[in-house]
Parts: structure tokens; sequence; C-alpha cells
């Protein structure tokens, strides 16, 4: 991995957010792969975890919030409406003190553009401490997002105090909610919470028309997930942006 870091072996593939209503491109997620030479495209799952163990997320974080920057640059510079994006954070990453400023670099004049996801139980773990970094993120005109909604255990009293744009529906719901009227009843009340709380909710992991539809009875803002694209590289989204 640190031989991968080195030798550039890592790339960023983005998956698209979409408008319900219009399935216009609103932002993208960037999502790390590793391009083996040996072995070819390394599923994340095999070796984000490893990142963390070792510590060399922190590199890697700060390569690949620089990166999607470089890359929301290339898209305005070829006169495409280069879409926000979203890059994740770790839980390594958010408790370094100076995570703030290692984002500051690495996202480098760039600075519009740039959002953050970061998972709702990893919010939750130190919040005081979070809700500072993060109000000094959106100093930096950095977007924020609550990753995985629902799957963690949020204070609604401290969730209104979070300095956030976004909620992103876990998409172990949005599987389900077709069938179980319970799973249902759920993202009908995360969807209000949120726009009680005047947030943008996305739900992720979409991939029939059948939830699609439902979401949208639900006056959900955006969905993201296969019905409308896998995560692509760059080339393919300059195409899709088209």
């Amino acid at each position: 991995l640190r031989r991968a870091l080195e030798q550039e072996q890592f790339v960023l593939h983005y998956q698209p957010k979409v408008n319900l209503d219009t399935r216009e491109i609103t932002g993208v997620e960037a999502l790390i792969r590793w391009q083996d030479p040996e072995t070819g495209l390394v599923p994340p799952n095999q070796f984000i975890p490893l990142l963390e163990q070792t510590g060399l997320i922190l590199p890697v974080g700060a390569w690949a919030i620089s990166k999607a920057a470089a890359d929301g640059r290339r898209l305005s510079e070829m006169g495409l409406n280069a879409p926000r994006i979203a890059v994740n954070v770790s839980a390594i990453q958010l408790r370094q003190r100076k995570f703030v400023a290692s984002v500051e670099q690495a996202i480098g004049r760039d600075q519009h553009g740039i959002d953050l996801e970061i998972t709702e139980s990893l919010l939750m773990d130190d919040i005081q401490a979070n809700i500072e970094k993060l109000k000094s993120l959106r100093a930096l005109a950095v977007e924020l997002a609550i990753d995985d909604f629902g799957t963690g255990h949020s204070s609604l009293a401290y969730l209104a105090k979070l300095p956030v744009q976004t909620l992103k529906i876990d998409r172990s719901f949005i599987k389900s909610m077709g069938n179980d009227p319970d799973a249902m009843t759920i993202v009908s009340t995360m969807i209000s919470l949120a726009h009680a709380m005047r947030l943008k909710v996305v739900a992720e992991g979409v991939e029939t028309e059948e939830q699609a539809k439902m979401l949208r009875l639900l006056r959900c803002d955006e969905m993201q997930g296969y019905l409308f694209s896998k995560p692509v590289p760059l080339a393919l989204l300059e195409a899709l942006l088209k």
C-alpha cells in the first residue's frame, strides 16, 4: 500500500448524485480504487481497512481530497458544469488535531466545490470537538454531509447543532422499504426531519425505478445508486456531464 501511494496506483472513481425529478447531476461522490499493476482493480473493502489499521489513511485521505479538487478544476477548465465533489472522511482523519489544516492544505486554492461526508456514528463519537471542527471546515466553504444516516445513534439535540447541509439515508433502508412498512416509515420520517432542519436529503443505493418513485412521493431531494450510474472514472464522468 505504501508503494501504491508512492507510485500513484490509487485512482478516484465518481458516483453521481442526481435530482430525483429531473435526473440532472447535482454532485458526485469520490471513491478510492486501487489499480494494482499485478492484480488489477482491487475492491475497496480489501484495502481501506488496512489503510486505517496502518495509519496510511492519513496520506491517502489527503491525496483523495487534493485529487478531487484537481479533477473538479479540470472539469471546469473543460467548460463543463463541474459538480461539487464529496470525499469520505475516516475516523482516524477526523480525530487528528490538525485535521482542518490538512483539509485546507489538500484543497489548496480549489476551496469551492469540495464537500466532506462523515458517518453519523463517527460524528457522535466526540460531538463537541467535532462541532468545532465542522464549523472551521464551513469557514473554508466546504459543505458537509452526514453519511449512512439511520445506522448510528444521533441525539436530535446535537443533530440540530451540527453545521451540516446534507443528510444521506443509508442504503439498507432504501433496499428494504419496498417490502417493509417499518422501513418505509423510517425513511419518510428521516426525510421530514431533515427538511424541518433545512437539510437536503440524498437516498443512497437506489437501484430500481420503483425505489425512485417511492422516494419522489416522499419528497426526497436526490438519489445516488446504480439506477443512474455506478462509480465511473473521470473520463466517463466527463461524458455524463456533456
